[in-house]
Order: C-alpha cells, then sequence, then structure tokens
C-alpha cells in the first residue's frame, strides 16, 4: 500500500479541471459567520471558477441558487482516501445516513431518489446540508468526475439550523433523536456548538442506545467576529456534539496534509478526513460548489461509516467507530483510510491470545561451535516468531480522545 504522504503529495499536483476555467485555486479559511467557507481572493492568479459554499446567510441574503459551473475531474480529496479501491469493496447500499444539518435539497441529480427528508428539511436555503450530502452520497454524473464516499447510501436530512443556516441547541438534539427513532445508522451534524453539553450528550447517548454511530466536526468551520477575544483570538472548545461520548469528532486536513493557516482551532479530535477545497454539488442543478471546515470532514467519515456498515452489517456503532480509528493512517491526529477499515483484520478485542509454550528444560550444552551456533539461531527464530504474533494484535491507528458510549 502507498503511504499517505505518497498521496497527498500527488494530490497536489492533480489538477481539477473545470468547464471553462483555469485549474482550481486553493481557498483561504473562513473567518466571519456569513462569509464563504473557502473562498480564494476573487482578483488572485488561477482563482477557481467553482463558486464559494456560504457558511452562513445573512439577513436579507438571497438562498443559494444552482452553480453554473462543473468540476469535469475528480477531486483531490478522492484520491487521498482512496475512494476507486473502497468502493470496490462497498458503495454503502442499503444504509440510512443521516444529515443534520441546513437541509438537502431533493432535486440534485446525484442525489435523486435516494434522500428522505423530515418535517420540511427538503428545503436548503445556505446549501450546507446538501453540499455536505454530495460529500457523504453523491453518484457519479455525466460530464463530471465528483463522487462521495458512498454512492449508493440513503440520505435522510433534518434541519438542525434555521433557514439562515444559524443552529440551536434544540434543533440539533431533536434531529439527532429523531434520525435514531428512523433508524438512520450513522447521523452526521454538520454545526459546532460551544452550548448544550447536557442536552447534546443525552441525544448521543440515545442514538448510540438505537445504534446509530454520530459524526461531528470537532471545530466550526468559522468563527463570527463577535464571538472572539479581543485581540480577534478565536474560541478553544469544547465543541457539541462532537465532544459527547460515543461521538467521533473531525477535524480538517488540505491536500498539503495540514490545516489551513487560520481555521478555527479544533478541540480534541479522534480522527481527520480531507477538508479544505472540498467540492460538491449545491442545493439546484448539477454544478459544484466549493468549501472548506471540519464540517466537511466529518462528512466524509460520516461516509466511510456507511462503507463499513453496509460491508459488516452486524457492528455495532462503537464497533464501527472502533474500525475506523484502529485501521486509520498514523498520523498526531489519526488519518481516515476508508479502504484499510474495509480490507484490514481487526481488531484487538478480537484477536486471539498467543498461546505460551509448555515451559521446557535447555538441553546440556553442547560445547561444539556447530551446535551452538544452531542454538542461538532458533532463539533468534523464537524471538521473531513472537514479535510477529505481538504485532498481529497491534492496531494500526490509535484512538485518541474517543471514549465509548457510556452504560445506559
Amino acid at each position: 500500500m502507498k503511504s499517505r504522504s505518497a498521496v497527498l503529495a500527488l494530490a497536489i499536483a492533480v489538477v481539477l479541471p473545470v468547464t471553462g476555467g483555469p485549474a482550481l485555486a486553493l481557498p483561504a479559511a473562513p473567518v466571519a459567520s456569513d462569509a464563504p467557507s473557502g473562498s480564494p481572493g476573487a482578483d488572485g492568479p488561477g482563482a477557481t471558477l467553482l463558486p464559494p459554499l456560504p457558511v452562513r446567510l445573512g439577513e436579507g441574503n438571497p438562498c443559494t441558487g444552482a452553480s453554473g459551473q462543473t468540476a469535469t475531474g475528480a477531486a483531490w480529496s478522492q484520491a487521498a482516501l482512496g475512494l476507486t479501491r473502497a468502493q470496490r469493496i462497498s458503495g454503502g447500499g442499503g444504509v440510512t445516513v443521516a444529515v443534520v444539518d441546513t437541509g438537502v435539497a431533493t432535486g440534485v441529480p446525484s442525489l435523486s431518489g435516494r434522500v428522505t427528508a423530515v418535517d420540511g428539511a427538503d428545503e436548503d436555503c445556505v446549501g450546507h446540508g446538501t453540499f455536505a450530502a454530495g460529500l457523504i452520497a453523491a453518484a457519479p454524473e455525466k460530464g463530471s468526475g465528483i463522487t462521495g464516499v458512498a454512492p449508493q447510501a440513503e440520505i435522510l436530512a433534518l434541519a438542525g439550523t434555521d433557514d439562515r443556516g444559524v443552529p440551536s441547541v434544540e434543533r440539533v438534539a431533536a434531529g439527532i433523536r429523531t434520525a435514531a427513532d428512523r433508524g438512520a445508522r450513522i447521523i452526521y451534524v454538520g454545526q459546532a456548538l460551544r452550548t448544550g453539553k447536557a442536552e447534546l450528550t443525552a441525544a448521543v447517548a440515545h442514538a448510540t442506545r438505537r445504534g446509530a454511530l454520530v459524526v461531528a466536526p470537532a471545530a466550526p468551520d468559522a468563527v463570527p467576529r463577535e464571538q472572539r477575544g479581543p485581540d480577534g483570538e478565536m474560541p478553544e472548545g469544547p465543541y457539541w456534539p462532537a465532544a459527547a461520548p460515543g461521538a467521533l469528532a473531525v477535524v480538517d486536513f488540505g491536500p498539503g496534509g495540514v490545516r489551513q493557516e487560520n481555521a478555527p482551532p479544533a478541540h480534541e479530535p479522534d480522527l481527520s478526513a480531507p477538508g479544505s477545497a472540498m467540492v460538491s454539488v449545491g442545493p439546484e442543478g448539477s454544478g459544484h460548489y466549493i468549501g472548506s471546515g471540519a464540517s466537511l470532514a466529518a462528512a466524509g467519515v460520516a461516509g466511510a461509516a456507511a462503507l463499513v456498515r453496509a460491508y459488516h452489517p452486524d457492528l455495532t456503532a462503537e464497533e464501527v467507530a472502533r474500525r475506523l480509528l484502529d485501521t486509520a493512517y498514523p498520523s498526531d491526529t489519526p488519518r481516515l483510510d476508508p479502504y484499510a477499515a474495509l480490507s484490514l483484520l481487526q481488531d484487538r478485542t478480537q484477536a486471539p491470545a498467543p498461546t505460551p509454550a509448555p515451559a521446557q528444560m535447555p538441553p546440556p550444552a553442547d560445547p561444539t561451535p556447530h551446535n551452538r551456533s544452531l542454538t542461538i539461531a532458533a532463539v533468534g527464530l523464537a524471538t521473531v516468531l513472537l514479535l510477529a504474533a505481538l504485532a498481529a494484535v497491534v492496531p494500526r491507528g490509535r484512538t485518541r480522545g474517543w471514549r465509548p458510549p457510556t452504560a445506559p
């Protein structure tokens, strides 16, 4: 298997063709609540023709419309996640992923026939929920190489925000509970809230009891200026529901393997995934937008969880989370590897302990050099075999801040 650093280095050189324009430019981190999620400077060299995805809409701003541009090639994130190989094993069919966000538009061609909305969540004025749903489950369309992580998964849309994209604890908690009660196996939450510890922890626990895994960002995509300190410093978290026991907290990285320079600080992330310069669908038509943030990385993890649940339907929510973590590519924050999560044998809890050999008395010492060298070689071979046996039960990645859900 190629090293992840090699894949990322290759991804930097990949050009994402856009119809009628120059190569895609990497975006800067957003700084305000109504700032575009990852919009590059309009006058910069090679600025993208893909419109930026809004994080929120200001009062009086019109709803996000259809994009007039289509990305004809594959996104760098698809190569970084090894989706071509992973999707040969699983496409996420038969798994419902709930999207608790700004809503998910039902008329997007790449999601056609696979979106069920609850209480008006089929209207998405902002576009963030539809964009995330595309990262999770968009099917490839003619003329474009963009695809979601789990292109056969079903989407259950629930509103966690108002029509401007402003979330509330009550909406998000109700969305998580309703999604679990309606049978969603994965619940993606697009917001990182600074309040609501009790309500959102209880909602995640409810979802876990129902067999659903909650995936959420460990940092907001943008921090409004009024929520910053006197010198412009950003809050450090924790953020909910990502910090709740049983939830997977996700942080983003870009094509260079690091986060954008001014990205909001993440609080104790469990897993990292591509989240910068992400390309996905908008709330209308078949065109594409570009966006950045931890919420978009969380969408990729939700899609990967759907692949695993479809391929290993008997795994519990906790077992799916551990599988994603234990097979992650080792890094400061382990990096999502969907192909490894599907294909590697694991885990440490299921591997049988090696049976100790019966104790034996050593044979009488033989002074001849020939037999003495054979004895040394045998001891060396035994040591190698023992180390190999121990390596078989050591996980590939490591769990960092993730905590299993508490008993009800």
